[in-house]
């Protein structure tokens, strides 16, 4: 039986743009598969984590410098451009992340967010709007009408309401969080410790 890895995510984080692409050689690596779980992390924070309101209200100037610095220094480490967004953020990402399950059902989740953390963290457009969204999922091969329909069903925003209460039922905060059965780890900072929980599982 191969080994299991969680991944919540939502496409509006930044450290999840970084986790979604090195996580990807490291199930390959240690022969995980990986249950993509798109959450909306707007709600996680709602209900389990306002102190993040507070912060991006009152930064810190200094940890907000070295959260740039951060940022930057994973990003050159996976060999990957981001630009955190100067004109949108936060950005509402729920349609983008209903978005995320019809391409799921389709085989094209990997395709889907790669292109939505794109369009996001690399190119600064706004996941909310529709022409952006049209590009994500014409990008991904899914087709345009039906990805239209599919986001805007009571069944589509039932799964993500569902997948966003399961993380925070299993003690969830943010976004990424995984999981190696009933092990949780926050953070693209913890992938050593997610491979290390997969090698021992």
């Amino acid at each position: 039986m191969a080994r299991l890895l969680d991944f919540y995510f939502d496409c509006s984080s930044p450290w999840t743009y970084l986790a979604f692409h090195a996580i990807q050689p490291l199930a390959a690596e240690v022969g995980a598969e990986i249950a993509w779980k798109p959450i909306l992390v707007g709600g996680v924070f709602n209900t389990v984590n306002q102190t993040v309101y507070d912060n991006r209200a009152k930064p810190n100037p200094l940890k907000q410098a070295y959260m740039l610095k951060d940022l930057a220094d994973w990003a050159r480490l996976y060999d990957l451009a981001i630009v955190f967004p100067p004109k949108v953020f936060p950005v509402n990402s729920v349609k983008c992340m209903r978005g995320a399950f019809i391409a799921l059902d389709e085989g094209k989740l990997v395709p889907y967010a790669t292109a939505a953390f794109q369009a996001y963290w690399g190119d600064d457009r706004d996941l909310s709007k529709e022409d952006v969204l049209a590009d994500i999922a014409q990008q991904a091969g899914l087709e345009r009408q039906r990805f239209f329909a599919g986001i805007e069903t009571d069944a589509c925003k039932a799964r993500l309401r569902a997948n966003t209460d399961e993380l925070i039922a299993r003690g969830g905060f943010g976004s990424p969080t995984m999981f190696v059965g009933a092990s949780m780890f926050f953070g693209n900072d913890r992938l050593p410790l997610v491979k290390a929980a997969l090698e021992a599982a």
